[in-house]
């Protein structure tokens, strides 16, 4: 279901126009015939015995207020236009926004619900219901059972997440995070593995943070019981943050990238990738854990502040 929940961008016009658009009974009388359905012009004006004119004015007023969505059809004369409704609950908000506030928009991405990778083995997937394809081979990567994951490991490349940006337009990020985690790959596991682990949003380089080793000498406090002992049991739990001045690996900073730089207002989506450079020093893999696995219950968070 569609809502309006804020205005913030232009909001006194924003509330006029929706004043001005259902301050006409035949407007929302408009507004019940779609419901249910979609009309062309001529439709509404046949249901409402209008002039296809007046009814054309009135559907106009409707869609600057964002009420309504019209598109061009083809027709058996000429293209008309298609009337479709585009919210259902309206909250109007008539607050000024304070600067001293903050908010947050938050989201939790399973581990295996990346959009793109690159892994070599050894790598694989598991999950609570066992293996996920074959491991050390890259087309189990893709299969779609990959987003039950909750652990997924390579030894070398990439995985790269798309999140929803559910910021509202005209705000400004002031900060943005992500949590994880993670640690190195080696075959089985070695606590002292080295592994340059970089974080990239928005294809900006975010800073790298050297994994010590692939941790398996103790059980992961979370591990499934069928999970075997003699291979990686757990990862340290790491956070990203891109702040104005800069950022930030678990308060430490790295670089001097500021949350301007990602640009992640321009699409509706932050791309976040996870991995290692092809020339980093420590080329030694990444594991990556999620809910119901390690030592942290959770997936990868991403939490932006405006």
């Amino acid at each position: 279901m569609a809502k309006f929940k804020e205005y913030r961008i232009n909001q006194i016009e924003e509330i006029c126009n929706l004043g001005k658009a259902l301050s006409s009974p035949v407007r929302l009388e408009i507004l019940q015939l779609l419901y249910r359905d979609s009309m062309i012009i001529g439709e509404i004006a046949k249901k409402l015995k209008l002039p296809a004119s007046s009814t054309a004015f009135h559907l106009k007023i409707l869609e600057q207020a964002g009420l309504i969505r019209m598109e061009e059809q083809p027709g058996t004369r000429g293209s008309t236009k298609l009337c479709t409704r585009k919210v259902d609950i309206l909250t109007i908000d008539t607050t000024k926004p304070s600067k001293d506030v903050k908010e947050v928009f938050s989201a939790e991405m399973p581990i295996g619900s990346y959009s793109s990778c690159e892994v070599s083995p050894t790598c694989g997937l598991y999950g609570l219901d066992g293996s996920i394809g074959n491991d050390d081979k890259e087309f189990s990567f893709y299969l779609p059972e990959r987003v039950k994951a909750g652990i997924l490991w390579s030894s070398s490349g990439f995985v790269e997440y798309k999140f929803a940006n559910g910021i509202p337009s005209g705000c400004e990020v002031d900060r943005l995070s992500l949590s994880m985690e993670i640690c190195s790959e080696a075959p089985g596991f070695r606590e002292d593995w080295k592994s340059d682990i970089t974080v990239w949003v928005n294809e900006v380089d975010c800073g790298t943070w050297t994994s010590p080793g692939d941790f398996g000498a103790r059980r992961g406090r979370l591990m499934p019981p069928e999970w075997v002992l003699g291979s990686t049991q757990y990862g340290l739990l790491k956070n990203w943050e891109i702040r104005k001045d800069g950022c930030y690996i678990n308060g430490e900073k790295v670089s001097d990238v500021t949350i301007d730089m990602l640009k992640v207002m321009e699409k509706p989506y932050v791309k976040v990738r996870i991995g290692n450079k092809p020339d980093a020093k420590y080329v030694g893999g990444f594991n990556i854990f999620g809910k119901h696995f390690g030592d942290y219950d959770q997936d990868i968070i991403m939490a932006m502040e405006y």
